[in-house]
């Protein structure tokens, strides 16, 4: 073979060649490649494989938490702390920034691999034609020009025209999105305004062969493949950041800023009001810093998000990303497949014609659970139509090994239902079998769009003959009808039409089964002489069910203010059809069905319209999913999308987020999702949008929890500089509540359950803000300073009750080492009065705990005792408090000392009266609130 040197053309119409043109183009034969031949491709081509993108080097991912804003402001306050004579608070300083680095990194680091799991799904060996042999070789080794053998059964290794075919139907839904197996043919093909997977002729790698059998040329490998193309939409789209994440940069820089100025300005004033020295400045700026950074603030999101991902295990949701948590509960649109994700991708029969009459069928999949009509004894005339509809069929129906295992079938999903219906019906398709066994067969092809099947009964021979019921129907000269065969004149043949078409109207895919008795002394079985004079038995009805649990998912969605959208790869009127029967569509909604081609046609503005009002996109490709994903986020919406094949990856990828089905999903698009569900149900998003919803709000209320103390830990920096009343909290202090005392209480926030009504309200804006005023407002006007007042009332208490009574006068006793301060009266009562200060914040934050648990619903009405983490959080808060006031080790890390029994009766009065005023000023709201609905209820009725 010559020309092993020259690159073989590209991009040729390989679906339009003749074979021998086809040969001549790849520059092989009928006899395939030669090995030497075949070795000089492989080195010019490649392997067949898919080439993995550059990510980006672990420890760059790990570096990027080391140098946010945050994170530099802090490893400035930490050096500012060891210059100016304080080590120990640098060292807490910086321990900080590895914490929230480590659960940063843990909870960004997700190895990208959803190009191995492409390669997972090619096979690792594939049937070649070499140096006129056939032999088996791994598929990696797969060159353009091979010419390959197709086997029932067998998963393809790349994309390849064929040559030759044996009624030979290939699944490609994992490509295309279409439940049917695609019938192929080895005819050139011209003219055809199909996309290239639809075209019959070219099979593609990753499909597989359910049925035949055939052999065909590589045309491409590796990443010229539409795998290939996949993989690479599917590396090349960057992942968008999540709500959530967003609303943490924007607070994180906004923080920062304030910190930076107040820090700033209070250095400046120290130096220039107070005159101190730059050192003592340093400290102080380091502590107003400190007080406003919340720097428990990462990690308790981070942990908040792992714990709500366990609870959304238990409910059948896999997350891999943390932040796509909240990103589902405020999601406005969910872009969602068919085949597989709202139908179970199970053909199953749902009705039968017979006898002039309509025979429900119950039951859905491949279990052979149901009855027909009402039950009891099939009529002749159904015993007939099943059993020629159970023969003429080549599936086979597997029994689950185990009881965990579903009933599944080997063949044409259409056959296999076939077979279901007949074992419901109480015909044994095996017994049948052996009664009338087969003798011949006419495989089903593209032009007859019919299957015949010759069988012995009798003395006699039976063909029977299933197939589109137009076809079929031409070819009978009479109906079964009660035992009877009435002469199919006109009007008989309009009424089994119109049943036809009321079948179509409803989305259903209807077969005609036909049979007749053969001549004796017939010898040439062609569909000409076979196929002729047929009685007509009846119709059956059958689609791919959609979930039973579904339809009641999508009304949810709807009362959530969500919107749902169906992208498929089927065809338009099945997938209208499914939308209204699950509730998608309204019975009486009109819809706007567009398929690929007419996307293609459509400008951006067209597109926009077409998404302002009920749609669906059908026939589509990777790429127009795609673009539907990327055109309604520029619309301001927050795309959830769900999937189960290798076409659904990059939509997958690029959404907000996106979830994939656990068990019958492919790796793909399991690896290129941000959730996965185990259980394969619609349903299961409802559960985790809810799921969302709570988490954001729980959010809202931890920051909320930990703003209040920071404002607290802030006063008293601001009261020393400007009224020079004695430092009441030090820096280390500040780090003890925020990363000690405030942890598990905040986390505990983050378990509220939902709130109520909380599925019946719209998604929450895009433009609304994590930290609004709203927020603010609560946290540092009207909690923390209600907080700081009485901190200080007791600082104040202690003071005066020590006999102090000008406090103004007293030296820097903050700037005195620990030891010196307990040697002086003046500095003992100093200590004192701090850890009282010290404690009331915490013990404060014990009823701020209680305060944050609803924005505006009454704790009582959501359970005084409904969040046990919460008391255990605060159990622990109060006993962290003891542990640091009487232990002496940790008295002298933190400047505090044993505080007398009678103080902390004060500081108990703290968290009841915080309590009694936020339930006050939520009463006052939500009166408001009922006295402007009664009046705007008044307004409108006059």
């Amino acid at each position: 073979m010559n020309g092993a040197h020259d690159k073989l053309p590209e991009n040729l119409p390989w679906h339009e060649l003749p074979v021998p043109e086809l040969f001549a183009a790849l520059r092989t034969s009928a006899a395939g490649l030669s090995s030497q031949e075949a070795a000089a491709r492989l080195a010019r081509y490649g392997p067949n494989t898919i080439r993995a993108a550059a990510a980006k080097p672990l420890y760059l991912k790990l570096l990027a938490n080391f140098t946010h804003l945050m994170a530099l402001l802090l490893w400035a306050g930490g050096v500012m702390a060891y210059l100016g004579g304080m080590p120990q608070l640098a060292f807490a300083i910086w321990a900080v920034i590895f914490i929230n680095a480590a659960f940063s990194f843990w909870q960004e680091h997700r190895a990208e691999q959803a190009v191995e799991a492409l390669k997972r799904l090619l096979p690792a060996q594939a049937t070649v034609l070499r140096d006129g042999e056939e032999r088996q070789i791994p598929a990696a080794e797969l060159v353009p020009g091979d010419l390959v053998r197709v086997n029932q059964g067998d998963r393809i290794s790349a994309d390849a025209r064929l040559v030759e075919e044996w009624d030979l139907r290939v699944d490609q839904s994992t490509l295309s999105g279409e439940a049917h197996p695609a019938r192929k043919t080895a005819d050139p093909l011209t003219g055809q305004p199909l996309s290239r997977t639809e075209l019959p002729n070219l099979v593609f790698a990753g499909t597989s062969a359910v049925a035949g059998t055939g052999s065909a040329v590589v045309c491409a490998t590796g990443m010229s493949t539409e795998f290939g193309r996949i993989a690479h939409l599917a590396t090349a789209t960057s992942d968008t950041p999540s709500p959530l994440q967003v609303e943490i940069d924007r607070m994180t820089r906004v923080v920062t800023a304030l910190a930076l100025a107040v820090g700033t300005l209070f250095f400046v004033l120290s130096v220039a009001v107070l005159g101190r020295e730059l050192h003592t400045c340093f400290i102080f700026a380091v502590g107003m810093v400190v007080a406003f950074v919340p720097e428990g603030l990462l990690p308790t999101v981070s942990l908040s998000l792992a714990m709500a991902v366990q609870r959304m295990a238990t409910r059948n949701a896999l997350v891999k990303k943390l932040s796509s948590v909240e990103a589902l509960g405020c999601c406005t649109v969910i872009c969602t497949d068919k085949t597989g994700t709202l139908t179970q991708n199970e053909m199953t029969v749902r009705e039968l014609w017979v006898d002039a009459a309509v025979q429900e069928v119950s039951g859905v999949g491949y279990a052979p659970r149901g009855e027909i009509g009402r039950g009891g004894a099939p009529s002749a005339g159904l015993k007939r139509l099943l059993t020629a509809a159970a023969l003429c069929s080549d599936a086979r129906l597997v029994e689950p090994k185990g009881t965990s295992e579903p009933w599944c079938i080997i063949g044409d999903p259409t056959e296999g239902a076939l077979i279901v219906v007949a074992r419901k019906g109480g015909i044994d398709p095996e017994a049948q079998g052996a009664l009338l066994p087969r003798l011949r067969e006419l495989p089903f092809d593209s032009v007859r769009k019919r299957m015949t099947s010759v069988h012995r009964e009798g003395e006699g021979e039976t063909a029977f003959v299933k197939g589109a019921p137009a076809e079929v129907a031409a070819l009978c000269s009479s109906l079964a009808r009660d035992g009877a065969k009435l002469p199919l004149e006109p009007p008989l043949l309009r009424e089994v039409l119109g049943q036809v078409d009321a079948y179509a109207r409803q989305g259903y895919r209807v077969l005609a089964v036909a049979e007749r008795s053969l001549p004796g002394d017939l010898t040439d079985y062609t569909a000409q002489s076979v196929e002729r004079e047929l009685t007509l038995l009846g119709l059956v009805a059958m689609n791919d069910p959609p979930r039973p649990e579904v339809a009641s998912a999508v009304q949810k969605c709807h009362s959530a203010g969500i919107r749902v959208v169906m992208v498929t790869g089927d065809y338009g009127l099945t997938a209208e059809s499914v939308a209204r029967r699950i509730g998608v569509l309204g019975r009486d909604d009109t819809c706007r069905l567009v398929s690929g081609a007419e996307l293609d046609a459509m400008d951006q503005a067209a597109l926009d319209r077409v998404l302002a009002g009920e749609v669906i996109f059908a026939r589509v490709s990777p790429e127009h999913k795609l673009r539907v994903v990327s055109a309604l986020q520029q619309r301001g919406e927050i795309v959830a999308v769900t999937g189960d094949g290798v076409n659904d990856a990059p939509a997958l990828k690029k959404a907000d987020i996106g979830v994939a089905m656990g068990l019958s999903g492919a790796d793909v698009a399991k690896e290129a999702a941000d959730m996965i569900l185990l259980d394969d149900n619609f349903a299961s998003i409802v559960s985790t949008i809810e799921e969302g919803r709570a988490v954001y709000s729980n959010i809202r209320k931890f920051v909320t929890y930990i703003f209040t103390s920071n404002m607290v830990e802030a006063w008293p920096f601001i009261l020393q500089i400007t009224l020079n009343v004695p430092l009441a909290l030090t820096v280390m202090q500040v780090l003890a509540i925020d990363l000690g005392a405030d942890l598990l209480p905040a986390l505990a926030l983050g378990t509220e359950p939902p709130e109520p009504g909380i599925m019946e309200r719209p998604p929450r804006p895009r433009s609304e803000r994590l930290v609004n005023r709203a927020l603010l407002l609560r946290a540092l006007v009207w909690l923390g300073s209600l907080m700081a007042l009485f901190c200080f009332t007791g600082f104040f208490l202690l003071y005066g009750s020590y006999g102090y009574s000008d406090l103004s006068h007293l030296p820097r006793l903050d700037l005195v080492p620990y030891q010196e301060r307990l040697a002086s009266p003046d500095g003992r009562v100093y200590v004192l009065a701090g850890t009282m200060f010290f404690a009331g914040v915490i013990g404060a934050q014990a009823g701020n705990a209680y305060c944050c648990r609803s924005e505006r619903f009454s704790v009582f009405r959501i359970g005084l005792f409904g969040n046990r983490f919460l008391l255990a959080g605060i159990a622990f808060q109060l006993l962290f408090c003891l542990a640091l006031v009487y232990l002496p080790p940790l008295q002298r890390l933190f400047e505090v000392t044993a505080l007398p029994l009678r103080f902390w009766g004060v500081i108990a009065c703290y968290p009841l009266f915080l309590f009694l005023a936020e339930e006050g000023r939520k009463w006052w709201l939500r009166s408001r609130e009922a006295r402007r609905a009664v009046e705007g209820g008044s307004g409108g009725a006059t």
